[in-house]
């Protein structure tokens, strides 16, 4: 008996027509285009901007807005929410700070210090989100004002400095060491360190999450945290382990600024969290991959340091810049997920 092999016809669905195609590569390369537009377009009509030390300039200032980054994709992989990694940064700012100048701590213990600062708001968060079942948004809220609050008091809401006045009357004579000022203003090979710090972790948070099972389990908790408990993963310690680390890292871009600033300024995380959630929120878009990513994480935090600078050095005035922040996002993520549906 001979068998006749029958040729089925493909569902519409499995063949891709040449404009659905189109509009897939659209999706995935816009923004790297955009973003190639935009440094030609600033380069033409100001030729400093293309020159290697604004370039570096440009990562260096977004270092810790993507450093930031990093830390809300870290919490929105686990299926958090954490609005107060900007108050964190600040925090641990000034906690090192009152710790170099007033206490008159040496840099490592001074570093540690502020690194665990972000360490126990993490826990502080996961406490209140994991535990007591707070939703993430309302928590980290108020672990936003509480911190913002707290950070106030030790200097009656002063920025620190050597000759600050204490409440007792005496001044500060602490300084900030030089070692911790290399944190934020030393060069390896010509690379500020906070660019080759933000590259390292850059890697290893991509390499855990992409590369690993540990990674899967976090991206499958964000997903289905009830599916992820149900198929035997600690869904527990796995979002613990978000809020800590999403703390650490903002705790640590705070440590950046201060040794980059020289001082605890008080206002220094004041728009922390709005450049790093759109720069996360922006990643979306690159390469269509429409959930948290550390690379477009990183890639939104270069747009938005590309588009500012740029508009900077052409003298547009500084009260539109959030302005256009906010088309910027609303246009990647409207590219992102409405020609997504046009599609289907």
């Amino acid at each position: 008996m001979t068998s006749q092999s029958a040729t089925l016809p493909l569902a519409p669905s499995a063949v891709k027509s040449p404009r659905r195609s189109a509009l897939e590569r659209l999706r995935r390369y816009a923004l790297f285009g955009v973003l190639a537009l935009l440094i030609i377009g600033f380069s033409s009509a100001e030729p400093a901007f293309i020159q290697p030390a604004n370039l570096l300039s440009i990562l260096q200032g977004t270092s810790v807005d993507a450093l930031l980054g990093l830390a809300v994709t870290v919490a929105l992989i686990a299926g958090g929410f954490d609005l107060s990694i900007g108050a964190t940064a600040a925090t641990a700012l000034i906690a090192s700070s009152y710790a170099m100048v007033v206490w008159q701590w040496g840099a490592l213990p001074t570093l540690v210090f502020g690194l665990f600062s972000g360490v126990l708001i993490g826990l502080f968060n996961a406490l209140l989100v994991v535990r007591l079942r707070i939703p993430d948004l309302l928590a980290t809220l108020a672990t936003m004002f509480l911190l913002g609050g707290l950070q106030l008091i030790p200097t009656g809401g002063q920025s620190i400095s050597s000759g600050l006045m204490l409440r007792d009357g005496s001044s500060a004579t602490g300084v900030f060491a030089p070692a911790f000022l290399a944190l934020g203003r030393a060069r390896l090979l010509g690379i500020p360190v906070p660019v080759l710090v933000v590259g390292v972790l850059a890697l290893v948070i991509w390499a855990l999450m992409e590369r690993t099972r540990w990674g899967r389990v976090f991206y499958a908790t964000g997903g289905n945290e009830e599916a992820a408990r149900l198929a035997g993963a600690p869904t527990t310690r796995y979002r613990t382990t978000a809020y800590v680390i999403s703390g650490a890292l903002a705790a640590l871009g705070g440590l950046i600024i201060a040794a980059r600033v020289g001082r605890g300024d008080v206002s220094g995380g004041s728009s922390l969290l709005l450049d790093s959630v759109g720069a996360t929120l922006i990643g979306f878009a690159v390469l269509d991959a429409r959930r948290p990513n550390v690379l477009g994480t990183l890639v939104g935090a270069i747009f938005v340091g590309v588009l500012l600078n740029g508009l900077t050095m052409l003298n547009v005035p500084f009260y539109t810049q959030d302005f256009v922040k906010g088309l910027v996002l609303v246009a990647a993520l409207g590219l992102t997920f409405g020609l997504g549906r046009a599609r289907r």
